[in-house]
C-alpha cells in the first residue's frame, strides 16, 4: 500500500495518494468540507485490489494548499481535475464523493463530462437546504469569523462526534487528525469561504443546487446513491431529491449509520460500492 505524498499542481502543493495497479480502471475519492483523504482510509485496501485508486486532499482542505481567488464549487472541481492531469490519468474516472465531495463530483461531471465514467454519491451535498448548525454558523457575519479564527480541540471533538451515529467511531486518533487538519494555516478561512459560497445562516443556497441538477441531467452517468439514515450533517430525507435528480440511480439507505458510512460501516459500504464499480467498469 502506498503513503500520501505531495505533487505540484499549478504551483501549489497538493496531497495525493495512489493505490493499486495503474492499468486498472481509475477510481477517484473526494472528501467533504474541512476534511481530508483519511476519510477513505478503510476503503483503500479493498479498492486497490481491482482499481487504480486516487485519493487527494481537495485544494484548501486537508494538507493541500488552496487555489488562488475565492473558493467556489467550480473552482474546487477545477482543482481536482487539474490534480488528475498532473497524475497523468487521462481516462474517465469513477468518482466517489462524500458530502461536499459529492457536490464536487457532480460539478466535475457538469463541467467536464468526458472525465467522469460514473458517480457514487455518499451522503452528498446538493439535494436540500437543511445542514447542520455547525456549518450554518460559519456563514454568520461575526460568529463565523470568530469560530474559524482559532481552532480548538473541542471543536474537533464536537464535529467528529456529530458525523457518526456510533460516537465510538470518533476515536482519539480521528479527533487528533481533525484538529491537525483544522490547525493548518488558512484552514478556517477556506472553511468559511466554502460555507458562504454554498450556504447562508438559513441553510444551503437553492440556486447552485438547481443549476447543478440541470447540468448533470444533460450527461447522465451510471450513479450510485448511498445515505446513512442517522445523518446529522445532511438529513437522510435529501435522498428523495437525489433520486429525483438521478432517476436511474441505484439507491441505498443505510439504517443506523451517520454521515460517513465508508468509515462507520466499512464492510457494508464496500459490499455496495464494489459490485456497482464492477458493473460499470467492465
Amino acid at each position: 500500500m502506498s503513503r500520501p505524498s505531495f505533487v505540484e499542481v499549478d504551483g501549489r502543493r497538493t496531497r495525493v495518494r495512489l493505490d493499486g495497479d495503474p492499468d486498472n480502471p481509475p477510481v477517484l475519492l473526494v472528501h467533504g468540507i474541512g476534511r481530508s483523504m483519511e476519510d477513505w482510509a478503510p476503503q483503500y485496501e479493498r479498492l486497490a485490489q481491482s482499481y487504480r485508486t486516487i485519493a487527494l486532499d481537495v485544494p484548501g482542505f486537508g494538507f493541500s494548499e488552496r487555489t488562488p481567488g475565492p473558493i467556489t464549487l467550480a473552482g474546487l472541481a477545477r482543482g481536482v481535475a487539474d490534480t488528475i492531469d498532473v497524475l497523468g490519468e487521462t481516462r474517465p474516472v469513477h468518482v466517489v464523493g462524500n458530502s461536499l465531495g459529492g457536490a464536487i463530483a457532480q460539478q466535475l461531471l457538469a463541467d467536464e463530462p468526458d472525465r467522469v465514467a460514473s458517480l457514487a454519491l455518499i451522503n452528498s451535498a446538493g439535494f436540500g437546504s437543511e445542514v447542520t448548525v455547525l456549518l450554518r454558523l460559519l456563514t454568520m457575519p461575526v460568529l463565523g469569523a470568530m469560530s474559524t479564527r482559532r481552532p480548538t480541540r473541542m471543536n474537533a471533538v464536537v464535529f467528529e462526534r456529530s458525523i457518526h451515529a456510533n460516537k465510538s467511531v470518533a476515536t482519539k486518533e480521528r479527533i487528533d487528525h481533525a484538529f491537525a487538519v483544522g490547525s493548518q494555516p488558512g484552514a478556517g478561512a477556506v472553511m468559511r469561504e466554502a460555507a458562504m459560497a454554498l450556504g447562508t445562516p438559513r441553510g444551503v443556497k437553492p440556486q447552485w443546487r438547481r443549476e447543478l441538477a440541470a447540468a448533470v441531467a444533460k450527461t447522465p452517468r451510471p450513479t450510485l446513491i448511498m445515505w446513512g439514515a442517522q445523518d446529522r450533517i445532511l438529513p437522510a430525507h435529501h435522498i428523495e431529491e437525489a433520486m429525483r435528480v438521478y432517476p436511474h440511480a441505484e439507491v441505498h439507505l443505510l439504517s443506523g449509520v451517520g454521515h460517513m458510512p465508508q468509515i462507520e460501516c466499512p464492510r457494508r459500504f464496500a459490499d455496495l460500492l464494489l459490485p456497482f464499480l464492477a458493473r460499470v467498469s467492465s
